[in-house]
């Protein structure tokens, strides 16, 4: 009766009653359908699919990029590499220590290499644990590849964003820049249902809100690098809306070649300078 009225409204004439369907059981079952003159089928079904998408009333639903599991296991491997990295990092601290005065001279690497340095057990134990919960739900969501990217540049943009916003010379490390970079991305993706519908929005403001309370509960910490951890998630908020957008997770494969490569060049430029 509704889409009836539709088509009156739109000068169709249309005609309300029964017919008989093809059921999926054994026999038949008799459903409602609206009968217009032949030549006025398509404009009565064009009428009914804008009336439809204008008036939404039902729960909106948005499909999310997403790599087919919810946590995936690449994580374990990232947190295993960053203990790997730890265990040797005596040999490496100087040379991929986040040194600002280095940056500025030209070390662009130290934004990269200090993400896999720790001052301690505890500080990595920290990292790898948070991290690995976050990674793993980013990498559900991305890939593997696209997320290990992607965490990584806001990792090195958060670093960069503490270089430009203090004053002094300072040095620093530790993947925490990542791991709020992993935070950013889950929560930056729900742009890609704006806008749609007042659902949507709540959907947005919500997954922006649990992000950035997240964000207030564990990247807030005035024994740790604030700054670095803000700027870490700001990049993971624009890189998870754009990666969403652009479903950047098709290119998984060729984006998490793009990280080893990254990752090789700019540990192989720390190691040129160990002494």
């Amino acid at each position: 009766m509704e889409w009836g009225l539709v088509l009156v409204s739109q000068g169709i004439e249309t005609v309300i009653e029964h017919a008989e369907s093809l059921g999926s059981g054994s026999g038949t079952r008799r459903v409602w359908c609206l009968k217009v003159a032949g030549d006025r089928v398509e404009g009565a079904r064009e009428a009914i699919r804008l009336y439809r998408r204008e008036n939404r009333r039902i729960k909106w639903t948005h499909e999310e990029p997403t790599s087919g599991v919810l946590f995936h296991k690449g994580a374990v491997l990232w947190s295993v590499a960053m203990g790997c990295i730890f265990l040797s990092q005596t040999v490496l601290l100087e040379s991929g220590i986040f040194d600002s005065r280095s940056v500025r001279t030209g070390a662009w690497w130290r934004a990269l290499t200090a993400t896999w340095l720790h001052a301690d057990i505890a500080h990595l134990a920290a990292n790898t644990l948070a991290g690995g919960v976050m990674m793993g739900l980013a990498m559900g969501r991305f890939g593997p590849g696209t997320a290990l990217l992607l965490t990584l540049i806001g990792g090195m943009c958060g670093n960069l964003f503490a270089l430009l916003v203090r004053g002094v010379e300072y040095r620093g490390l530790g993947a925490s820049g990542v791991v709020m970079a992993a935070l950013g991305l889950l929560a930056g993706q729900a742009v890609t249902g704006w806008p749609v519908n007042r659902s949507a929005t709540r959907w947005l403001v919500t997954r922006l809100g649990g992000g950035v309370f997240l964000f207030l509960i564990i990247g807030v910490n005035p024994r740790a690098d604030v700054l670095a951890h803000f700027g870490g998630f700001l990049s993971g908020l624009g890189l998870g809306a754009i990666g969403a957008l652009l479903s950047w997770n098709r290119w998984d494969s060729q984006l998490g070649m793009a990280y080893v490569t990254l990752v090789i060049v700019a540990w192989g430029q720390a190691l040129l300078r160990v002494q």
